[in-house]
């Protein structure tokens, strides 16, 4: 009987003992897993439809659908979309091509039935460009709509400013539609949260985002430039504050942007259009924000577009 008693005791002690180890990661876990690793070998990650690059970017979709570039007139739009996550895959609802292959994505000098999410950029959630280039197509102005995405979550506006990380890739985008034989129609800009919380100073930001806007003039983008009102990102959970001051210095920096000439105008004020109920984590575009900020978009674009066409 003594015998049982002190086997179960000791049973219980390495118990402990491994349930400590492994908690704190010290002798002999991290030992034993080291040595189960190296038995076993290493778990190959399993299957996934996505290829995402070195940088997070989405660059490969097994469901995509391509199809033939389509020709561009005077009634296509080619929407290059930059920013942040805002502008990235990381919508609350996805959207797919109302019109087929008069909708698309353009990627790597292909195109694809334009579906969420859009190669291009980061992460693989949603997105409401489609919805966006479905609504322009519905108000009879366009025939097609070419949406080139490229959106980096969490990037500062320093990074696509000469000298930024993002910046070559930005020239290289805007070759690869160049090659495809697409004039870029429109630029849309949505980031600003990033530089927010980094404390960047208005005239810093300008200058930086006059930098990228320098970048798109020397490389043949003639196309106004969109710049949005967006500054808002809550919580440590998204890299954010607790609160948000609605006059602060990114936007103030996005204002006077959108009024000083270089062919730059005021895109969508995501800050004032969207409240709490239209942001699915206090920060990202959920299914109603999608709806109010492809709306608004719809409608400077189209605002600019009959403008234009009465000159």
């Amino acid at each position: 009987m003594s015998k049982i008693i002190a086997v179960v005791l000791a049973l219980i002690a390495l118990y402990l003992v491994g349930g400590v180890s492994a908690r704190h990661e010290i002798f002999p876990w991290p030992q034993l897993s080291s040595l189960k690793k190296k038995v076993e070998g290493e778990k190959s990650p399993p299957p996934s439809r996505y290829t995402i690059d070195d940088k997070e970017r989405l660059i490969g979709d097994e469901s995509k659908t391509p199809v033939t570039c389509p020709t561009q007139t005077d009634r296509t739009a080619v929407l290059l979309i930059l920013g942040q996550s805002n502008a990235a895959n990381d919508g609350g609802q996805r959207h797919r091509s109302n019109y087929g292959n008069h909708v698309v994505n353009a990627f790597g000098r292909r195109c694809f039935i334009a579906a969420s999410p859009l190669l291009g950029s980061t992460d693989t959630k949603g997105e409401y460009w489609t919805l966006l280039a479905n609504q322009l197509i519905a108000s009879g102005q366009y025939d097609s709509v070419i949406l080139a995405p490229l959106a980096y979550s969490g990037s500062e506006v320093a990074r696509w400013a000469a000298g930024g990380d993002i910046n070559p890739v930005l020239v290289d985008t805007v070759k690869q539609l160049q090659d495809s034989g697409y004039r870029i129609t429109n630029v849309l800009w949505v980031q600003g949260e990033k530089d927010l919380v980094l404390g960047t100073t208005m005239e810093a930001y300008q200058q930086r985002f006059l930098s990228m806007v320098d970048t798109l003039r020397q490389h043949g983008v003639e196309a106004p430039v969109y710049i949005s009102i967006a500054s808002k990102c809550l919580e440590p959970s998204n890299g954010g504050f607790k609160e948000h001051i609605p006059d602060n210095a990114i936007v103030r920096a996005q204002m006077a942007l959108s009024k000083s000439g270089h062919g730059i105008r005021e895109g969508a004020n995501t800050d004032a259009l969207l409240d709490g109920d239209d942001r699915y984590d206090d920060c990202h575009i959920g299914g109603t924000g999608a709806e109010k900020v492809s709306r608004a978009w719809l409608n400077l674009l189209s605002g600019d577009r009959r403008l234009e066409s009465s000159r």
